[in-house]
């Protein structure tokens, strides 16, 4: 996870909703949805280096484990897409915000040398017992120079939580060698099936979620900000529209029971589909779906350029 220093760039546009006192704005400058006022970046750090696991997601590592089979058909799906984008023996990989490690593991597993970021103490000490190597510290410009380059950078589930979106992805950028790949995934909001929902069913805006989200992306903002710097878009591939439920009637916000078994069905669908050699079309169904603006997160991958330092 990066904490560099809050970009001193101008934040205006259209508010577009409010919550928790806090303001959503279609930013002009930074051509992307987030929130105002920003939380500085001490506090930022502060929740992720102490509170985040402990207090907001208390169940999140027994479940992840729980859910280790499915997950390790996500990763699969990931590191078969690097594969096929990079030269044979490219395989240095550096997840930023790497949570329980998982992720790392699979990779080390499949003959990459990898290193994970995490600020959280809680979840890099998970990680290490599990024999990965992680830096429990936010990513800075100090720390971009002296870990070296990577093949991949990968980011998941990152770029909703930090002050400056664009210092993260410079500072992607720098630890990348060239032909390298930034892959980012984050939650798709605004998306036309939360819209219906909102607009039909009278549903609040579930996904906005100050102070720990703080930006709000789609397929269009998020490429841009990547060619912003450098990067050419090279994959583009969505996640299973969980809003789904909600339209059929499932209305999971606010029911963990429900919601569970609405996630157990998600799995047992793309596991199933895996089991009997059919995960190359979910993948070409979750693509299609990402050019339409539907899945509930999208999963974007830029190229640095050559010549781009």
């Amino acid at each position: 996870m990066s904490m560099s220093k809050n970009s001193s760039r101008l934040h205006e546009g259209p508010v577009i909703d409010q919550k928790n006192g806090f303001k959503v704005i279609d930013c002009r400058n930074c051509c992307f949805k987030h929130i105002l006022p920003l939380p500085s970046t001490e506090d930022v750090e502060e929740i992720y280096r102490e509170e985040y696991y402990s207090k907001e997601k208390p169940l999140y590592l027994e479940r992840y484990t729980e859910d280790l089979e499915w997950w390790n058909l996500v990763y699969s799906d990931c590191y078969d897409t690097y594969e096929s984008l990079l030269q044979e023996g490219r395989r240095k990989l550096i997840d930023i915000g790497s949570g329980p490690g998982y992720f790392l593991l699979y990779g080390q597993q499949r003959a990459w040398e990898v290193l994970g970021i995490e600020p959280s103490k809680q979840a890099s000490d998970f990680s290490r017992k599990m024999g990965v190597q992680v830096l429990d510290e936010f990513l800075t410009p100090d720390v971009v120079d002296r870990i070296g380059r990577f093949d991949v950078v990968h980011m998941k589930e990152v770029l909703e939580h930090v002050p400056d979106p664009h210092g993260m992805i410079e500072m992607s950028r720098d630890l990348l060698l060239p032909g390298g790949l930034l892959s980012v995934s984050v939650p798709n909001d605004y998306n036309p099936f939360q819209e219906a929902l909102r607009k039909n069913e009278d549903y609040p805006p579930w996904w906005i979620a100050p102070p720990h989200h703080l930006n709000y992306f789609d397929l269009p903002s998020l490429e841009q900000l990547l060619r912003r710097y450098g990067f050419e878009i090279v994959f583009r591939e969505g996640t299973f529209p969980m809003e789904l439920f909600l339209l059929m009637g499932d209305n999971y916000i606010g029911d963990d029971p429900l919601g569970r078994k609405c996630h157990g069905k998600r799995k047992r669908l793309e596991q199933t589909l895996s089991d009997c050699g059919l995960n190359h079309l979910k993948r070409q169904v979750y693509q299609t779906l990402a050019e339409m603006g539907i899945g509930r997160e999208i999963h974007v991958i830029g190229r640095k350029l050559e010549a781009t330092s």
